[in-house]
């Protein structure tokens, strides 16, 4: 299975009347950082991991989006910044990888039912803003993200990911039609990521 996206086009990103998204770059470091480290608590569950620390710095996050940048450009994952509609405030991010990525690769992914990870076009992970999250604009980001996937990605099956222990997410994406499809446990994380479509 390849480690480029090659099953279509990449869109330049969305717009709806509350948010934008474009793919991220260097110079959202500032933006990014101040969003998750609001949001701190939240991605180490996502995460399963100490990311981001206390004294995650702006520089170091400037870091992480030239790699994120770079492998964009290569079509080996897709991220996604998510700004108001000013363009001023990031208010989340959205992770886009195929599903023979590296990481995924050596995960150990159980279907729940019938489904087959083969069949699956792409793999999504997406966090809200915490202050965002209130206003519930994280579960109108995921309902306008199956749109975008639908009808400009133009994918057939693409998959939702949270970790059971970010529980907010969890009973975010329960409340769709959305069913659970895997289970995914990735080496040296401790909880279960859950995998819907």
């Amino acid at each position: 299975m390849s480690h480029i996206y090659s099953r279509g086009p990449v869109p330049a990103g969305m717009t709806t009347a509350e948010f934008v998204l474009r793919p991220i770059v260097a110079g959202d470091a500032e933006t990014d950082h101040a969003a998750l480290m609001e949001t701190r608590e939240h991605l180490r569950l996502w995460e399963q991991s100490s990311w981001p620390e206390d004294d995650f710095t702006v520089e170091a996050n400037r870091e992480d989006l030239v790699g994120l940048e770079e492998r964009h450009a290569e079509r080996r994952a897709f991220t996604y910044t998510v700004l108001g509609p000013d363009g001023a405030e990031c208010l989340g991010c959205v992770y886009i990888f195929p599903p023979g990525a590296p990481f995924l690769a050596k995960s150990a992914v159980t279907p729940v039912g019938d489904d087959q990870w083969a069949d699956v076009d792409v793999v999504v992970y997406f966090w809200a803003r915490r202050a965002r999250m209130d206003t519930g604009m994280d579960e109108r980001l995921l309902a306008a993200l199956r749109v975008w996937f639908a009808e400009e990605w133009m994918v057939d099956a693409a998959v939702f990911v949270t970790n059971e222990q970010f529980t907010q997410q969890v009973e975010l994406i329960r409340r769709t039609d959305l069913d659970l499809k895997f289970e995914l446990v990735e080496p040296g994380k401790p909880g279960t990521y859950l995998v819907f479509g």
